[in-house]
């Protein structure tokens, strides 16, 4: 393995000199740091990043947990935080919580032993208990999508209530009145948020919770399509739940949406390609992933973010079917 000494010997120069170059410092002359740079591209030397992290105390490294990798939404949102961040010099450790608290307080840990400078977490429930151990490690902070009761770090989210309220007016316009919700746990802030906010728009609302899961979707759409008032649309509160909801529509074979509706919170590539598209609350998901890493970066640099609350939008697309001529 070539060293930071093979390097020196190959420009002629000391090591220290080859540490400042690596490290962004001046050089004694432009040419001498040319030369550094030219031996280490033909020796292939690579810093050894945990030593340099044991004299700098900084790993350069982020801590991402994610609720489910499975679902497109936070796959995306991991994407635009490794762009952000990877434009900054940083790398990102990726876990996956599989909506799991207990499986999210094991990641968090392991990222901690690891000594990552600093940590993203898109909670999994409400349970604040693993806060106070990244707090004691002084590691800095960012809650991403979810909230946590009590915690005083900052929190990257979507605000959906006006897209939730523009969908119960679409569907009270396309002539629908009682409608039927997959809401997520009640556990999670978003889980409570979106059902809360849809609930304001006057809908009679029959609420079956889900788990943001597909097979969640199916048996909630299942029990709501069985009550003997069977609604006349349903909303599944993410889109796992609502690709969950349209499975079990096709297997009755009930017609979207001339049976029954449809619309979803989040948007994916391929909602718009399915016959009929799918009404979507969209959220801002790439732009969310990089506030959140520059939320996160700007706590390594000892600044104080505040709170990044973007807007989710309503996109219309005919899974609900069209304005009635009354409304």
């Amino acid at each position: 393995m070539t060293t930071i000494k093979d390097v020196a010997q190959h420009a002629g120069v000391s090591t220290a000199t080859v540490s400042r170059v690596l490290n962004g410092h001046a050089a004694p002359t432009e040419e001498t740091r040319t030369r550094v740079l030219a031996a280490v591209e033909e020796l292939g030397y690579r810093p050894n990043a945990l030593a340099r992290s044991l004299r700098t105390t900084s790993t350069t490294t982020l801590g991402l947990v994610i609720s489910d990798l499975v679902n497109p939404f936070f796959a995306e949102i991991a994407r635009a935080v490794e762009e952000e961040a990877r434009a900054h010099g940083f790398c990102v450790i990726v876990a996956n919580a599989d909506e799991s608290a207990e499986q999210q307080a094991t990641y968090v840990r392991n990222l901690l032993d690891r000594r990552v400078d600093g940590l993203l977490v898109c909670p999994a429930t409400d349970d604040p208990t693993w806060i106070a151990e990244v707090e004691d490690k002084h590691i800095p902070l960012v809650l991403l999508d979810r909230t946590v009761a009590g915690a005083t770090c900052p929190v990257v989210r979507a605000d959906g209530a006006q897209a939730l309220a523009d969908l119960a007016a679409a569907l009270t316009a396309a002539g629908h009145r009682r409608v039927g919700v997959i809401a997520g746990p009640a556990d999670t802030s978003t889980g409570r948020e979106r059902l809360e906010q849809f609930a304001r728009g006057g809908l009679e609302l029959e609420v079956v919770h889900g788990d943001f899961r597909r097979d969640s979707g199916v048996r909630a759409a299942a029990a709501l399509l069985d009550l003997p008032d069977r609604p006349t649309a349903l909303v599944a509160m993410d889109n796992l739940m609502g690709l969950g909801a349209l499975e079990e529509l096709r297997r009755r074979n009930l017609k979207v949406p001339a049976d029954v509706g449809l619309a979803v919170y989040d948007d994916q590539p391929w909602f718009p390609l399915l016959d009929p598209p799918i009404t979507v609350v969209a959220q801002p998901t790439v732009e969310m992933g990089r506030a959140a890493a520059r939320s996160l970066l700007a706590l390594i640099a000892g600044e104080q973010p505040d709170d990044v609350r973007l807007t989710a939008r309503l996109v219309v697309r005919g899974s609900c079917g069209e304005a009635t001529g009354a409304a």
